[in-house]
């Protein structure tokens, strides 16, 4: 049997999978369905972030990771190894060479997790890659030459801000604050508000459907339906982009003052070299509304958009696999 190259953005919202030779095979909800009891796995992926909010109290739909790292480990391993069985499995690999992608401040018991998780699924060598330099070159960023690249990767946990240099990470930050948090702050805020409870997808629509972040943003309104939290029945409400913007404020600040922090701990002629090629936006939290125009006017230099921002660790592990020994450079 053939050994495979596996590269793994290994996401608190999603698990992406890249195959050498095959592409990207897997694109699915980092979502698990256990039973209470037995802790038996009942779905995974996409299958199991269609049962949130709708099981019956014998089933637990659970998220193995959180903020970035892994929050309970046998599921994450059991996850990881249903994905790289759906993709192939032990019919067509033996033994393969797995590059992991990672926030940039994770811990060594962390990193442990993860080399374990990944090892116990059949992985002769497993490689740990920091996201945001994965990021940068999945978006077309030539990190090696010596010259400064900024990139503002927004994941599921966390947001990763780096400025990157002759293939290496030069000033770093990494905060817990991305698409969970903005998700989090909009079921708080229509609580809040209007004491109505909703869920994570009606959230998560709202952010995706009529956010703005930016004052002259776009202005739109719908229609949600949640628990009225006085009496207990349904109830619909309007809610509208400024309410969104409102709701979200406070966590888009926090990515801004990373930004700027890393900025500020930057070398000169590096910032220079920012302000020539300008700051690349990836992740999924990088296709928020306005938050582009908002990063341009408070880091006051040009910020651009990733072609596919969801896909660029993933694709920047495509680009590292095919120079492996020499990307990558924790081995374990």
């Amino acid at each position: 049997m053939l050994s495979k190259d596996i590269g793994i953005d290994l996401g608190t919202a999603n698990v992406l999978i890249y195959v050498k030779g095959k592409g990207v095979v897997i694109d699915e909800p980092s979502v698990v369905a256990v039973e209470r009891e037995s802790k038996r796995v009942l779905a995974v992926g996409e299958e199991a972030r269609r049962m949130v909010g709708r099981t019956p109290g014998n089933i637990e739909v659970v998220r193995p990771l959180r903020d970035g790292v892994i929050a309970d480990f046998d599921i994450t391993e059991a996850m990881l190894r249903y994905f790289i069985n759906k993709v192939g499995g032990r019919n067509w690999y033996s033994s393969p060479r797995i590059l992991i992608c990672a926030p940039t401040n994770i811990t060594s018991v962390e990193q442990k997790a993860i080399r374990e998780a990944a090892q116990r699924t059949g992985a002769k060598d497993v490689y740990l890659e920091e996201e945001p330099k994965a990021a940068a070159i999945g978006a077309g960023m030539d990190i090696y030459q010596p010259s400064g690249n900024m990139v503002v990767d927004i994941g599921g946990g966390t947001t990763d801000v780096a400025v990157l240099s002759m293939g290496d990470i030069v000033t770093s930050s990494s905060i817990k604050v991305a698409g969970d948090t903005f998700d989090e702050s909009i079921i708080r805020y229509i609580k809040n508000k209007y004491k109505l409870l909703i869920g994570e997808r009606t959230a998560e629509d709202l952010k995706i459907n009529i956010a703005s972040v930016h004052p002259d943003g776009r202005q739109a309104e719908v229609d949600i339906r949640g628990r009225d939290m006085v009496n207990g029945l349904p109830r619909t409400i309007s809610v509208t982009s400024a309410e969104v913007k409102e709701a979200l404020d406070e966590s888009v600040a926090l990515i801004v003052s990373a930004a700027k922090t890393v900025l500020e701990r930057t070398p000169p002629e590096l910032s220079a070299d920012i302000i020539d090629r300008g700051v690349v936006l990836t992740g999924g939290g990088a296709l928020l509304h306005g938050l582009d125009d908002l990063l341009a006017s408070e880091l006051r230099v040009p910020v651009w958009t990733a072609e596919d921002p969801m896909h660029c660790v993933v694709k920047g592990t495509q680009k590292m696999l095919d120079h492996l020994d020499k990307t990558a450079k924790k081995k374990f």
